[in-house]
């Protein structure tokens, strides 16, 4: 195995496994380092496996509800081990096809934990000890893991992170969640719908803080109705773990207020993997748990760069592989590569309802001064929401008056993270509400509310 390399890789995630696969095709000699499985976080324990137990919690949903279409269902059994295996297999067929990948384009890959040597060089550690290799360009690419919470240090059987929650030996009868951006939320619909007591605990005055205002609202009315306990402004500032569960304080704006729950699953966001690579031998700025780059995703020294959540937000396996090809080709000196525009960065959450968005809140282009045409779109208001008994939902849409711009987008209800990308392409290719305003959209479908809403931006609904 030669130990010289035009790229190295570190992190086998959705980030690193792209920039490998996008570096080899472009003729370059290809490393990656890996010291657990391909694909990383999100394809082991993070976006694929989750959404495999989400599709159980819909099934779930829909036999709870099948008399409303006319069927009539005796008693249900459920076996939660069953539904974890099947997240299971569907991670473990796809880290497969990344095995594959790897082959298919001639990418050695090297198992064990990696760390910066000088540039250039690369020491990586395996049970049979440390091999050196060397490279024109290193990319960094080692994700991140879950945020710890002073107080509430994960146990792995009463206190959870994700890791836990993914894969639990029986249901827990009640669950506190700790945090709602998207990986709480999502956990405490799942649960929900499977049949646990759900409460959530959030320290921001809202559920899902970076998302529009009228989005939060909307969730947290739709998860209080589904009987999910929600706590704003609050924190647990006292937990105790006893046999059969933990003992919390949670301290809100009526004050401390005891909560005993069989699990507590921490979810309050995610920080880098950046310790351990011996950034700081080379000259490798970070800032807040993260390592600095710049538009190309170039770190403070030189030949070494990095992509995904170890680079910062927005934190999502999407966003990781987008920089993984413009860092990739910008090396390469592809001409037409073009730095990340954030704005143009997707996020979906999948709970039920699902919510999906695209650049800035309301209260966001508000406050830039720009004069505005906000439009809404309720899917009461909609055939094909209301045919398939998903009628909860509205899709917000945020334009420049004078330029026709879209600045943001936000969607709630059915399959939204499925049409948000309706959006994007809207945004990349830089098309007004006037272009959008002409697009013949089929009917019946949900994706007609994206036209409704840019009627009514535009001052001329047709349908609300």
């Amino acid at each position: 195995m030669t130990d010289n390399f035009d790229v190295l890789v570190i992190g086998g995630g959705p980030g690193g496994y792209v920039a490998a696969i996008r570096a080899a095709q472009l003729g370059l000699n290809t490393a990656l380092v890996e010291r657990d499985r391909l694909g990383g976080i999100c394809l082991n324990w993070g976006c694929i496996p989750t959404k495999a137990l989400l599709h159980g919690a819909d099934v779930a949903h829909a036999l709870a509800n099948a008399h409303e279409v006319g069927f009539t269902i005796g008693a249900v059994e459920f076996d939660i081990s069953k539904l974890v295996q099947f997240s299971r297999n569907v991670s473990a067929r796809l880290s497969g096809g990344v095995e594959y990948l790897m082959r298919k384009n001639a990418v050695t890959v090297i198992a064990g934990t990696a760390r910066l040597a000088g540039k250039g060089l690369v020491d990586v550690s395996t049970d049979a000890g440390i091999q050196r290799y060397r490279a024109d360009h290193v990319i960094l690419a080692t994700g991140a893991r879950p945020r710890t919470v002073p107080g509430l240090t994960p146990d792995g059987e009463r206190i959870w992170t994700y890791f836990e929650a993914l894969q639990p030996s029986t249901l827990p009868r009640s669950l506190v969640v700790v945090g709602s951006g998207a990986i709480g939320v999502e956990f405490a619909s799942l649960y929900r719908d499977l049949g646990t007591d759900v409460r959530i605990v959030e320290m921001a005055p809202r559920i899902m803080p970076a998302e529009d205002t009228a989005v939060s609202e909307f969730v947290r009315r739709r998860f209080e109705k589904r009987g999910i306990g929600v706590y704003t402004g609050s924190r647990v500032t006292a937990a105790t773990i006893h046999d059969i569960g933990v003992d919390l304080t949670v301290d809100g704006p009526g004050g401390p207020e005891d909560v005993t729950a069989e699990r507590v699953l921490v979810a309050a966001g995610i920080q880098g993997n950046i310790e351990g690579l011996g950034l700081g031998d080379i000259g490798v700025e970070t800032s807040g748990g993260t390592i600095v780059t710049d538009d190309w995703c170039r770190t403070t020294a030189f030949g070494t760069y990095a992509i995904g959540d170890v680079a910062g937000g927005p934190c999502l396996a999407h966003k990781a592989s987008h920089e993984a090809v413009l860092c990739v080709e910008h090396i390469a000196g592809m001409s037409h590569t073009r730095p990340l525009d954030t704005n143009l960065v997707p996020a979906c959450t999948y709970a039920r309802p699902q919510v999906a968005s695209l650049g800035m809140t309301e209260e966001q282009a508000r406050s830039t001064g720009r004069r505005l045409q906000v439009g809404t779109f309720d899917l009461q208001a909609s055939g094909k929401a209301l045919a398939i008994a998903e009628a909860d939902g509205f899709v917000k849409t945020i334009f420049d008056a004078d330029s026709g711009a879209l600045l943001g987008a936000h969607m709630v209800g059915p399959d939204v993270t499925e049409l948000i990308q309706g959006f994007g392409i809207t945004a990349s290719l830089e098309a007004t509400a006037d272009d959008l305003a002409d697009v013949i959209f089929a009917h019946p479908t949900l994706s007609e509310a994206m036209h409704e809403s840019v009627l009514a931006a535009l001052g001329k609904p047709l349908n609300s």
